[in-house]
C-alpha cells in the first residue's frame, strides 16, 4: 500500500474521488471506497490530506476548473457583451471536459454542485472567487440587467441556467462513458444548448399567475 503522504497520494485520492463521486454521488459516495480505490492503507487518508469530504470535493472541483479556465479565459477576453456569445463561452468551456473520461466524470460531479456557485447571493464559492467563470457570470448578469430583467429574476435565472447547462453536460458525459449513442451530434447538441439556455435567460418577465400554488 502507498503511504498517505505527499502530492502523489493527494492526486491518487482526487482521481479515486472523481470515479466514486461520479457514480455514487458527491454526498452518497463512501470515503472508504475512495481510500480503497486510491490504494491507501490509512482509513483516515481523506481527512489527513483534505480535512473533510467537503475539502476533497473542493479539490476535485478546483482541478477541473483549472482545465476549463484555460479554455474559458481566452474566449471570454474576446467575447462581446451579447447574451448568446457569453452563453456560448460557458458552453464551449464546459464542453471541453467531454473530450476525456476524466472530464466526463467531473461533469457528472459538477452537475450535482451547480446550486453551490453562490450566484444567487453574489458570494462566489471559494473555488470560483476571482476566476474567469465568476467574471463570466457577472457579465451575463449585467447583460440581463441591461435588457431590463429585475435583479431577483436575473439571479434566479442565471442559477437555473447553470443547472440546465450542468445537467445537459452531465447527461452527455454519462452517455459517452457508457457507450450510448446520443440522439444528436455534438455540434447540434452544443448549438441547441446555447440557444435553449439563452432563451431561458431572455424569456419575458411573466405576469404573476394566481392559479399556481
Amino acid at each position: 500500500m502507498a503511504r498517505t503522504s505527499g502530492p502523489e497520494t493527494r492526486e491518487r485520492l482526487i482521481r479515486a474521488a472523481e470515479e466514486i463521486f461520479a457514480v455514487q454521488g458527491v454526498h452518497g459516495g463512501q470515503l472508504r471506497d475512495v481510500v480503497a480505490l486510491a490504494g491507501q492503507a490509512n482509513p483516515s487518508a481523506v481527512q489527513y490530506h483534505f480535512g473533510s469530504r467537503e475539502g476533497l470535493v473542493d479539490a476535485v472541483t478546483a482541478g477541473r476548473q483549472l482545465r476549463t479556465n484555460a479554455v474559458l479565459a481566452p474566449l471570454l477576453a474576446v467575447a462581446p457583451d451579447e447574451l448568446p456569445e457569453l452563453v456560448g463561452v460557458l458552453v464551449a468551456a464546459e464542453a471541453s471536459e467531454l473530450d476525456s473520461d476524466r472530464g466526463r466524470r467531473c461533469l457528472r460531479i459538477s452537475a450535482q454542485l451547480s446550486h453551490e456557485s453562490g450566484v444567487r447571493t453574489r458570494t462566489p464559492h471559494p473555488t470560483l472567487a476571482g476566476t474567469p467563470y465568476w467574471t463570466l457570470f457577472e457579465r451575463i448578469e449585467a447583460r440581463l440587467a441591461a435588457e431590463g430583467l429585475p435583479e431577483p429574476l436575473r439571479l434566479e435565472r442565471l442559477d437555473l441556467a447553470l443547472t440546465v447547462v450542468g445537467a445537459a453536460m452531465a447527461d452527455r458525459a454519462r452517455q459517452y462513458l457508457h457507450g450510448v449513442e446520443p440522439l444528436t451530434g455534438r455540434s447540434l447538441f452544443l448549438s441547441d444548448l446555447v440557444a435553449t439556455t439563452t432563451a431561458l435567460l431572455r424569456a419575458p418577465q411573466p405576469a404573476v399567475r394566481r392559479d399556481l400554488p
